[in-house]
C-alpha cells in the first residue's frame, strides 16, 4: 500500500541554517551598472545572491524558483538592469562539480525567475548580452561534463531566451566555455571551444577540437582563429578570451597549450598573435581557471584569475599579484564606468572592491559553505563538524545561549577540506579528518586534531608522497573523500578506507591492514589524471578504493565496505575474511556512496550509489535483510535524474528513511517503497551527508552550509491514519527547558537589527507573520532552534470550526489558552484599550488545511502591565519548571490531549527542587507585580471618573473640593507604587524607581540562571511585598471610605454613582 504523505501534512516543518557564514566557491559574479552598491554572485552550488550595500550583507534571491542550485554564469543586462540571466552548472569541472538545468532569467531585478530552456546543456561557462538590447543573448554551453551530448556550443536568442539557435557547434564532445563581445561593435564575438570531460577516475582537458573562434556578424558565421599566425601549433586545452573596450582591436587569449601555454595578444582583432607572457603562475591547473579580463577604460590593464589574482599594466606582459580574500580565483566583473568598482569570485566566496582591488569586502557573511561530510558529538549542546571544500574542517555548536550561532562560535578543527570527519565518541575534543589537498605530508592525509592543545597531528595510514605517479604505481590508494569511522562498540577502534580497510587502536599512531584490495583495481582506470595537455595529479581522481564503510551497531566486527568502482563486501569476523555481496542489479562501475546499517535490525542494511560521472543520472538505492545475500531495489519509485549520495534510517521509527541527493532531501515512510521530497523551506542544494542526532536531522549541504530539522516527532508519528482524521494532535517531543541567555534582545525594527544580546553583534531582520509569530532571518550567522515546545496539529480542509489550544501543567490546571484568529478578532464587551492591544498582539493559531505548528515558549502568562509604563521593558512571564505537561487541542467538539516533558539542561548543577523553588518565587513575584499594576490602573480609573463628575458638577464647590482631596490621596498611593513623572525608559537614570519597577526588576535576579534564587531575593521580595500590601490596604480603605463618601455626595447632586472596581 502506498504511504505517500500529502505535502500539506509536512508544510509546517521548520528547517534552520546553523551556518557557518563562510563562503563556498563562486565562479560567476556581476554588478549593477548604475546602482553602485548592488552586486550579484552565483554560488557554484547555492543559487544567486544579491547585496545592496556593497557586500556588507547578502541574501539569496532564487530560492523557490531554481531547480538547480549550481550557477556557472551570471550577467546583468546593461540596457535594462532588471534583466538578469543565470546559467546553471559550472564549467569548472572539478570532482564536486554540480550540473545545471539551463538558463534562468529575471525581469524584476531578481524577485522572480523563470527557466528559459537549454536544460540539457548541464554546464554553462559564460553569458553575454548585447549592451543596447537585453533580448539579444549569447550563451557558452560546455554541455555534459561526463559524456557526449548535442546541446553544447554557442547559443543565441533574439527574444530574451524564449527560443534559442545553436550558432557554433564543433562536436558532441567539445563545448563553449567563454565568450567575449566587442562592446563598441557587438556583432564581433570571440568564443572558445573546450574539449573536456570527467569521470570517476580521470579528468581530461584538451584535444583536437579545442579552439578560439570569431564571428563578425553577430554569430551567424564563425571562423577558427586558433591557428592564426603567432598561435600555438600543438594541442590546445582550455582558452579564456577578452576584448579591450578601450582598444577594440586588442584581444587577449590565455591558453592551455603545453609548452606553448601562456597569455597571447592580438592588436589586429585576432588576425595575428604574440605570446607576451609564459609564466606558469598564470596557468596553474588551467582546466580549473584560465580566465582573463580587460580593464574597460585602459587598454594596457588586464587581469588574470588563477590560484592568485594577477594584474598587468603594460598590456599583459608583466603581472603583479592582487591579494584577494581567498585563493582559487575564477570570475571578475569590472564596472565599465568606474574600473575601481569590481566584484570577484573565488573558492571562498565573493568579494567587492571600490578601490581597484586594494581592499575587499569579507566572505565571512555568506552562508554558502560546501561540506563533504558531517559528524556530531556527545556534548551538550551537541556540536556539528564538517570538512569544507577549499577551506578548513570546523566544528560549531548546534545552538548557543546568546541568540544566534556566530562565526566566533565555530572553530577550526584541523585543515581538512576533502574528506570524512569523525569525533572520538568518548572525547569530543579529539577529531579525525581526511585532508587530501589541504595538508602537508604525503599519501592520503589523515589528521588528528585536539581542541585542548589546538594542535594537528598527522596520522596518515601510509604517508608517502605520490604526486605525479599513476595510482597503479603507489602502495595504497585513498579517495578524495575516503571513510574515517569509529567503531560503535569501542571508542579506541578507528577504521580508514583506502583500497584496503585499515584499523587503528591507538588513535592513528599505527595502522593494521585488515582486508585485501576490495576494489576491481582495473589498471586502465588507475592512470595519472589531467591529460592530454596538462597532468593534474592532486589525488582527487584516485580510483579503485573503499568509498563507504560501516560497522554494525549490533555485532562487533561485522564490517561493511563499498568501493567507488561498484563492489560491496561484508566481513563477519572483524576483517579476517570478506565476502563479495554486491547487488546483482547494480550496474558495473557504480560508486557506492554510503552504507547504512539499520539501527533496528542486525541483518538489515541500505546502500546509496550513483553513476552520474558516467553520464548516468539514475538513482540507485538498495536494501538487504540478510546481510547482503539478497538485495531489493528501493529506487523504483524514486524521482529520476537524482544523484543518490546518502541514505539513513531513523533510529526511532523502522523504515523511516532519509536520502540526500543533488537537489535536496527525500523521505520514505514505508522502507523505500515510496518517496517524496522533504521540503518545508529546505533549499534546492546538493546534500552530501546527513545524520540523525536525538530528535534532529542534521544535514551537510555542498553549497548552503549546515541545516537542521528540529523535532522529528511529526515524521515519526505520521501515517495514513493521521491524514484520514478530521484533526490530529501530535505528541510533542520532550524539550530542553532552557538554553538561551536572558540578555537576548527583542527586535527593535523590521529592518536590520545589529545586536542580539549584550556584546554579541549579529545582523538580522524580524517580521511578524499573520499569526503574530515573529520570524527572524539572520544575514551573517546561523539560526538557533525555536525557543520552546513545537506543538504540531493537523486540520481538515474548509473546517470552519473554532480551534483552541490549551497548555496545562501536570495536575491539569490550564496555564494559557490560544485561539485562532477568527475567535481573537472578536472584541468582548467593555474591552479597554489596553486589553484590546494585548488581544491583538497575542499569538494566534494557524488553521491551514494539513499540518500546523504552534510554538509554546514554555512561559506562563506575563504579569499585567500598566499601559504606557516606560519602565515596563522586561519579560515577566515565569519559565515553566521541569516536569510533565499537557496540551489540549479543541476543534469544534473534538478534543485531543497529549503529554510532553520539559527537561532541564543536562549540564546543570541545580536540582529539580532548586528549579521548582525558582519557579515558585518567580510566580509569586509575577502575581505581586500584577496585583500592584492592577491597583495602579484601578487608581487611574477612579481618578478618571472623578474628573468626569467634576466636569458635570459645574460650580459645585463641595464636589470640587472633595474631589481634589480624594485625588490627592489617590496620587499619594500611586506615587509610591509608580513613577508618574517617567516618560521614557531613560528616566530611570534621573528619577526614583517605585514599587512596581522594583518588583519587576527583581525578576531578573531570580531568572538570570537555572539556579535556586539567592536568599536575598526572598528577603527583598518580602521587603517589597510588605510595602505594596500597605499601599493596597490604604487603597482599599480609601475606596471604602473617601471614595464611598464621594460617591454618596455625587449621588446627592444627581450624578450617576461611581464604580468601585
Amino acid at each position: 500500500m502506498s504511504q505517500q504523505v500529502d505535502p500539506r501534512y509536512l508544510q509546517a516543518l521548520r528547517w534552520r541554517c546553523i551556518g557557518p557564514p563562510r563562503g563556498g566557491r563562486v565562479v560567476a559574479v556581476a554588478g549593477h551598472p548604475t546602482q553602485p552598491m548592488t552586486f550579484y554572485f552565483g554560488a557554484c552550488a547555492g543559487g544567486v545572491w544579491k547585496t545592496e550595500d556593497g557586500g556588507q550583507y547578502w541574501s539569496n534571491i532564487t530560492d523557490g524558483y531554481l531547480t538547480s542550485a549550481a550557477i556557472g554564469a551570471l550577467t546583468v543586462a546593461e540596457a535594462d538592469p532588471n534583466v538578469i540571466y543565470a546559467g546553471t552548472g559550472e564549467s569548472t569541472i572539478r570532482l564536486d562539480v554540480s550540473y545545471g538545468d539551463g538558463i534562468y532569467k529575471t525581469t524584476d531585478g531578481g524577485q522572480t525567475w523563470r527557466n528559459m530552456g537549454l536544460r540539457d546543456t548541464k554546464h554553462i561557462g559564460e553569458i553575454r548580452v548585447h549592451p543596447q538590447n537585453p533580448d539579444l543573448v549569447y550563451v557558452a554551453a560546455l554541455g555534459h561534463a561526463f559524456g557526449p551530448n548535442e546541446e553544447r556550443g554557442v547559443f543565441r536568442s533574439r527574444n530574451g531566451g524564449e527560443t534559442w539557435e545553436k550558432v557554433l557547434y564543433v562536436s558532441d564532445k567539445a563545448g563553449a566555455v567563454d565568450i567575449a563581445m566587442d562592446p563598441t561593435n557587438p556583432r564581433i564575438l570571440y568564443a572558445s571551444i573546450w574539449e573536456a570531460y570527467r569521470n570517476f577516475w580521470y579528468l581530461s582537458s584538451g584535444g583536437d577540437e579545442c579552439g578560439l573562434y570569431k564571428s563578425t556578424d553577430g554569430g551567424d558565421s564563425w571562423v577558427n582563429i586558433s591557428r592564426n599566425p603567432g598561435m600555438p601549433k600543438g594541442m590546445l586545452g582550455k582558452i579564456g578570451v577578452a576584448v579591450s573596450p578601450a582598444m577594440p582591436n586588442r584581444v587577449w587569449a590565455i591558453m592551455e597549450a603545453g609548452d606553448e601555454e601562456g597569455v597571447y595578444r592580438s592588436d589586429d582583432s585576432g588576425a595575428t598573435w604574440t605570446r607576451i607572457n609564459s609564466d606558469r603562475a598564470l596557468l596553474a591547473r588551467p582546466w580549473y581557471y584560465c580566465h582573463i579580463f580587460a580593464d574597460p577604460q585602459d587598454a594596457e590593464t588586464v587581469y588574470v584569475t588563477n590560484l592568485k589574482m594577477w594584474k598587468s599594466t603594460d598590456g599583459g606582459k608583466n603581472y603583479t599579484e592582487i591579494t584577494t580574500t581567498h585563493g582559487d580565483n575564477h570570475d571578475l566583473w569590472i564596472d565599465p564606468r568606474n574600473p575601481q568598482r569590481m566584484i570577484e569570485g573565488n573558492d571562498g566566496g565573493a568579494c567587492v572592491s571600490f578601490n581597484g582591488g586594494n581592499s575587499w569586502s569579507t566572505a565571512y557573511n555568506q552562508l554558502t559553505a560546501q561540506f563533504y561530510h558531517v559528524a556530531v558529538d556527545s556534548q551538550y549542546p551537541y556540536h556539528v563538524y564538517g570538512t569544507q571544500q577549499d577551506n578548513s574542517s570546523l566544528g560549531l555548536p548546534s545552538k548557543t545561549g546568546h541568540g544566534a550561532i556566530l562565526w566566533q562560535d565555530a572553530y577550526t578543527a584541523g585543515t581538512g577540506e576533502s574528506g570524512y570527519i569523525a569525533v572520538k565518541p568518548d572525547d569530543p575534543n579529539v577529531v579525525f579528518l581526511g585532508a587530501i589537498g589541504s595538508s602537508p605530508g604525503g599519501g592520503g592525509a589523515l589528521q588528528r586534531y585536539d581542541h585542548r592543545t589546538k594542535q594537528v597531528r598527522l596520522v596518515t595510514v601510509w604517508p608517502e608522497a605520490h604526486n605525479g605517479w599513476d595510482p597503479s604505481e603507489i602502495k595504497y590508494r585513498f579517495a578524495w573523500t575516503y571513510p574515517i569511522v569509529f567503531s560503535p562498540h569501542d571508542p579506541n577502534v578507528l577504521y580508514a578506507g583506502g583500497n584496503h580497510v585499515f584499523r587503528s587502536t591507538d588513535e592513528g599512531s599505527s595502522w593494521e591492514e585488515i582486508s585485501p584490495d576490495l576494489s576491481r583495481a582495473d589498471p586502465e582506470k588507475l592512470k595519472a589524471s589531467g591529460g592530454p595537455v596538462t597532468l593534474d595529479t592532486s589525488g582527487a581522481e584516485h580510483y579503485g578504493t573503499v568509498f563507504a564503510f560501516a560497522e554494525s551497531p549490533h555485532q562487533p566486527g561485522l564490517l561493511w565496505a563499498g568501493t567507488d568502482d561498484g563492489l560491496v563486501h561484508v566481513s563477519p569476523d572483524g576483517g579476517v575474511s570478506w565476502v563479495n555481496v554486491t547487488p546483482t542489479d547494480l550496474p558495473e562501475w557504480s560508486l557506492i556512496s554510503l552504507i547504512e546499517v539499520s539501527p533496528h535490525d542486525d541483518k538489515k542494511a541500505y546502500v546509496a550509489a550513483t553513476r552520474y560521472k558516467l553520464d548516468d543520472y539514475r538513482p540507485f538505492l538498495f536494501k538487504t535483510g540478510d546481510n547482503g545475500r539478497s538485495w531489493q531495489n528501493i529506487a523504483v519509485n524514486f524521482p529520476q535524474g537524482e544523484i543518490t549520495r546518502v541514505i539513513r534510517e531513523d533510529p526511532h521509527r523502522p523504515g523511516l528513511l532519509y536520502v540526500g541527493t543533488e537537489t535536496g532531501i527525500f523521505v520514505s515512510f514505508n522502507d523505500g517503497a515510496d518517496w517524496q521530497r522533504l521540503e518545508a523551506g529546505f533549499p534546492v542544494v546538493p546534500v552530501y551527508d546527513l545524520v540523525v542526532k536525538d530528535d534532529d536531522l542534521v544535514v551537510a549541504t555542498h553549497g548552503r552550509s549546515f541545516w537542521v530539522l528540529d523535532d522529528l516527532s511529526v515524521l515519526r508519528q505520521m501515517g495514513q491514519e493521521v491524514m484520514e482524521k478530521q484533526a490530529h494532535l501530535f505528541r510533542p517531543a520532550d524539550t530542553i527547558r532552557r538554553w538561551i541567555n536572558w540578555r537576548v534582545y527583542p527586535a527593535r525594527t523590521e529592518s536590520k537589527n545589529y545586536m542580539i544580546s549584550s556584546g554579541v553583534g549579529v545582523t538580522f531582520t524580524e517580521k511578524k507573520n499573520e499569526y503574530n509569530e515573529p520570524i527572524r532571518k539572520f544575514l551573517d550567522a546561523g539560526e538557533n532552534p525555536p525557543q520552546g515546545v513545537l506543538v504540531y496539529y493537523t486540520l481538515p480542509e474548509n473546517s470552519g470550526e473554532p480551534v483552541t489550544l490549551e497548555l496545562l501543567d501536570g495536575a491539569g490546571a490550564v496555564i494559557e489558552t490560544f485561539r485562532d484568529r477568527g475567535q481573537t478578532a472578536v472584541s468582548p464587551p467593555n474591552e479597554s484599550e489596553a486589553d484590546k492591544k494585548k488581544r491583538e498582539a497575542k499569538r494566534t493559531l494557524s488553521t491551514q488545511a494539513g499540518l500546523n505548528c504552534f510554538l509554546w515558549d514554555m512561559r506562563y502568562p506575563d504579569a499585567t502591565a500598566v499601559p504606557g509604563d516606560p519602565f515596563s521593558d522586561g519579560i515577566t512571564a515565569p519559565l515553566a519548571a521541569p516536569g510533565t505537561y499537557q496540551v489540549r487541542l479543541t476543534v469544534g467538539n473534538m478534543v485531543q490531549m497529549q503529554e510532553f516533558v520539559l527537561r532541564p539542561e543536562p549540564h546543570l548543577t541545580a536540582t529539580r527542587e532548586d528549579l521548582l523553588a525558582q519557579f515558585e518565587l518567580w510566580l509569586q513575584i509575577r502575581d505581586k507585580l500584577t496585583e500592584t499594576n492592577e491597583a495602579i490602573m484601578r487608581i487611574r480609573r477612579i481618578r478618571q471618573q472623578v474628573d468626569e463628575w467634576v466636569k458635570r458638577a459645574t460650580d459645585n464647590e463641595a464636589v470640587a473640593s472633595t474631589a481634589a482631596a480624594l485625588k490627592e490621596k489617590l496620587a499619594a498611593i500611586e506615587g509610591v507604587l509608580y513613577q508618574t513623572d517617567a516618560k521614557t525608559s531613560f528616566d530611570r537614570l534621573r528619577l526614583k524607581v517605585k514599587l512596581n519597577t522594583k518588583i519587576s526588576t527583581l525578576i531578573s535576579i531570580v531568572a538570570a540562571a537555572d539556579e535556586r534564587p539567592p536568599k536575598q531575593a526572598y528577603d527583598v521580595f518580602e521587603h517589597l511585598s510588605v510595602q505594596v500590601d500597605a499601599q493596597l490596604a490604604q487603597l482599599n480603605e480609601l475606596v471604602e471610605t473617601d471614595v464611598a463618601a464621594f460617591s454618596a455626595l455625587v449621588q446627592q447632586e444627581g450624578i450617576p454613582a461611581i464604580g468601585l472596581d
